[in-house]
């Protein structure tokens, strides 16, 4: 198998897992598990920009014929949502995870609502996602299963994955939306607390 293959069929286990796994942490049960959870998650964030930005240095010092050369968008189409994921969902990440290890010395603590609206914030796992999406079309425009120029089936996929990613996109914003919600509590004002206290209340 042609080693540029083997990487992009890499970029795309190590984007689509990625997403699996972000998509799964709003719903851990205690800070020690999200802790964990997202280590690992990090692993696969980093392993795939380091992947992805692998296929791109191969394609530009490579001296033969390279599969950027037979098709461009295998290259161009991870490189867009990995550039994301290096500059919002890393610092996420990393943020979430400091987040969970100051609450994961109590085994028993479940997860703060506000870690979980964190967890459930549509930078995560959206660009990992849409980098495991992109992957897949990259991956068959670089095969022989495929012809070179198929302008119909190029079009196709394209709506069908911004209709994917609008849908995914408007899930996660959803549901970040309806965690953050629950995460606020609503403190009465100083001055109202006040007048409760003196009988009176100003309208």
């Amino acid at each position: 198998m042609d080693p540029d293959l083997v990487v992009l069929l890499a970029v795309a286990t190590v984007w689509l897992t990625a997403g699996v796994v972000a998509d799964g942490l709003p719903q851990l049960d205690s800070p020690r598990a999200m802790r964990r959870r997202t280590t690992w998650l990090l692993g696969l964030t980093v392993t795939g920009l380091a992947a992805t930005a692998t296929l791109g240095l191969a394609a530009l010092v490579a001296s033969g014929p390279t599969v950027a050369d037979r098709a461009p968008l295998a290259v161009v189409l991870p490189a867009i949502p990995a550039t994301a994921v290096a500059l919002s969902t890393v610092r996420r990440l990393r943020r979430l995870r400091a987040g969970a290890g100051a609450f994961a010395a109590a085994p028993d603590a479940p997860v703060p609502p506000a870690l979980r609206a964190g967890a459930a914030h549509p930078m995560i796992a959206l660009p990992l996602q849409v980098a495991g999406l992109v992957a897949l079309p990259a991956l068959l425009s670089a095969t022989p299963l495929v012809p070179a120029a198929a302008p119909a089936l190029t079009g196709l996929a394209l709506t069908v994955g911004l209709a994917t990613v609008s849908t995914i996109g408007v899930r996660h914003a959803l549901r970040h939306n309806r965690l953050a919600e629950g995460s606020i509590t609503v403190r009465p004002s100083a001055r109202a607390t006040s007048a409760r206290s003196t009988g009176v209340l100003h309208v």
